[in-house]
C-alpha cells in the first residue's frame, strides 16, 4: 500500500492504536481530537497532525485538509457521529471511510444501511470479539487455531509444558525429529514476542504457534499431546453486551451458564437467554464459582468492563477447574479473557490466561485488513502476542524472488520475519531454508505488527 493521506476522527482506544500503527507505516495522518489529555499524549508519542476540536465542526475538517485525505476513520465513541462523519467525508470527495459503530441496526437490510451513509466498511468491535470467542470456545480444542489461505494452512497455538515434546528444542532441531513439514513461527516468554530463529530454544511456560498445512493439524495435536474434545459446558462472567452476545451465540449448540453481578441486568438476561441459565453472583467470589458448578465446566469466559475483574476472576477458575490435574494443552480447565488495557494484555499471557482479547485490537484489525486489501491478500493476528500474519504475492524483480530462503536469512533474522508458507502452481508447502520463491507465488509471512513495512521491502 503506497503511503496515504488519512484522517481520523478520535484518539480512544481504536483512535489512537490506529493513529500509531498507521505513522510507523510512514502515512501522513491528521487527528481531529477534542480531550486535552488524548491530544498531548498523541503529540508526545506520536509524528502526526492534530486538530483540536469537535469533529461535527465543518470548519476543522477544511482545517484538517480534508479535501487532500484519502482515507477517513470515524473512530470516535460516539455512534451518531461516526455515522454522521461517512456523509461529511463524501462531501469532501474523500474515497473510502470506515466508521466504528456499536450498533447493529445498520447492516445491509436495515432502514439505513451503511451505502446510504457513504461508509465503505462499519466496524462493530463488542461484535467481532463476542464471533471470535465463539470461534475459539468451537475449536474443539481449546487451543488457539487460526486459519491462512481460506483455510488450506492454519496457525495452532498451545502452552508449552515441561511434558510437551517440543520443550528444549530448537527449530533446527525440530525439523530433524518430524517426519512431517511444520514451522515454528512465534513464541510468546514473559512479556516477550519472538520470531524464532534456527537456534532458539522453545522453554516450558512458552506460548508458541505452529504452522502447518491443514492436512498435517491432527497429527501435529497427537504430537504435542493436545487433547481433541468436544466442549459442552462453557461459564460466562459478565452479561454486558459482549457477555449476553457470547452466550446468545452460543446457548444453541452448548450448556452456558452466565455470572452477572448486577441483580436488574441478571433478571433481564434471564428473560431475554432462552437456553442460558443465568446466576446472579460476584464472579471474582470462589464460592459464587464453586455453586454455579464451575468445576464441572470446560471454558471460563470473563468479558465485564474490569480488566482486573476479568484476569483474577479467570486466574480464581484456572484453579477450580484444574484442580484434579487436567492436561494444560486439553480441551477442559481453558479460560478466556476480555483485556482491555494494553499492559494488562502481555501480562495476561505472562502468568497463564489462555487467550486474551483485546476489543480495541479486534477493531483496529479489521480496519487494517480492510485498507490492506490492495496489497496484502489477508491479515490475521496471534492473539495475546505482538505478531501477525500476512499474506503476500510476490511480484516480478523482488528481492524475495532472487534468491532461496536461507540466503535472505540475514535480513529476515535482523527485521524479526519468517516465511511460513508458499504456494507455488496452486499448492501450498510449507516453506523451508532451501525455498526460492517464485513471482507470482503467494506467500504467508509472520513478523511483530510494526514491522510490516520492513515486510513489504521483499515484496517491492
Amino acid at each position: 500500500m503506497e503511503n496515504e493521506n488519512v484522517l481520523i476522527l478520535g484518539l480512544g482506544g481504536v483512535g489512537m492504536h490506529l493513529t500509531k500503527r498507521l505513522s510507523n507505516e510512514g502515512h501522513a495522518v491528521t487527528v481531529i481530537e477534542t480531550d486535552p489529555h488524548l491530544i498531548r499524549q498523541a503529540s508526545e508519542q506520536l509524528d502526526v497532525r492534530i486538530v483540536s476540536g469537535n469533529s461535527m465542526q465543518l470548519q476543522l475538517w477544511e482545517h484538517a485538509r480534508a479535501k487532500q485525505m484519502d482515507l477517513m476513520l470515524a473512530v470516535t465513541n460516539d455512534d451518531a457521529t461516526n455515522m454522521m462523519a461517512g456523509l461529511i467525508a463524501d462531501k469532501f470527495g474523500i474515497r473510502r471511510k470506515i466508521a466504528r459503530v456499536r450498533s447493529l441496526d445498520f447492516e445491509k437490510g436495515s432502514v439505513l444501511p451503511a451505502e446510504e451513509l457513504k461508509i465503505d466498511l462499519m466496524v462493530h468491535p463488542e461484535e467481532l470479539v463476542a464471533k471470535e470467542i465463539e470461534r475459539l470456545v468451537l475449536r474443539a480444542a481449546g487451543n488457539d487455531m487460526i486459519d491462512v489461505c481460506q483455510g488450506r494452512m492454519k496457525v495452532l497455538g498451545l502452552r508449552v509444558t515441561e511434558q510437551t515434546p517440543i520443550a528444549g528444542k530448537t527449530p533446527r532441531e525440530l525439523a530433524a525429529v518430524y517426519p512431517f513439514p511444520f514451522r515454528l513461527v512465534a513464541i510468546a516468554r514473559g512479556i516477550t514476542t519472538m520470531i524464532p530463529g534456527a537456534s532458539d530454544v522453545v522453554r516450558p511456560f512458552d506460548q508458541v504457534f505452529l504452522f502447518a498445512l491443514e492436512q498435517d493439524i491432527p497429527r501435529i495435536m497427537r504430537e504435542m499431546g493436545v487433547q481433541q474434545r468436544t466442549l459442552q459446558r462453557v461459564m460466562i462472567l459478565g452479561g454486558g453486551r459482549i457477555g449476553s452476545r457470547v452466550a446468545q451465540l452460543l446457548e444453541g449448540s452448548m450448556s452456558v451458564v452466565l455470572v452477572e453481578k448486577n441483580i436488574h441486568t441478571a433478571e433481564e438476561l434471564a428473560g431475554m437467554l432462552r437456553n442460558t441459565q443465568v446466576i446472579h453472583g460476584d464472579g471474582t467470589d470462589a464460592d459464587t464459582l464453586i455453586t454455579a458448578n464451575l468445576d464441572e465446566m470446560d471454558t471460563f469466559i470473563a468479558t465485564t468492563g474490569e480488566n482486573e475483574t476479568n484476569i483474577i476472576s479467570c486466574l480464581l477458575a484456572k484453579h477450580l477447574m484444574n484442580k484434579q490435574n487436567r492436561d494444560p494443552n486439553g480441551s477442559v480447565g481453558k479460560t478466556v479473557a476480555l483485556v482491555n488495557k494494553d499492559d494488562y494484555l502481555v501480562l495476561a499471557s505472562t502468568i497463564g490466561l489462555d487467550i486474551a482479547l483485546n476489543t480495541k485490537i479486534s477493531a483496529a484489525n479489521e480496519i487494517l485488513k480492510f485498507i490492506r486489501r490492495s496489497e496484502l491478500l489477508s491479515v490475521a493476528h496471534l492473539h495475546g502476542v505482538d505478531a501477525e500474519v500476512v499474506e503476500l504475492l510476490a511480484p516480478f524483480g523482488s528481492l524475495i524472488t532472487k534468491k532461496p530462503l536461507r540466503k535472505l536469512a540475514n535480513y529476515m533474522q535482523d527485521h524479526r520475519i519468517l516465511v511460513g508458507g508458499v504456494e507455488t502452481q496452486g499448492e501450498w508447502q510449507v516453506a523451508v531454508g532451501d525455498t526460492h520463491i517464485q513471482p507470482g507465488d503467494r506467500v504467508i509471512a509472520v513478523c511483530p505488527s510494526l514491522n510490516l513495512n520492513d515486510v513489504r521491502r521483499l515484496f517491492q
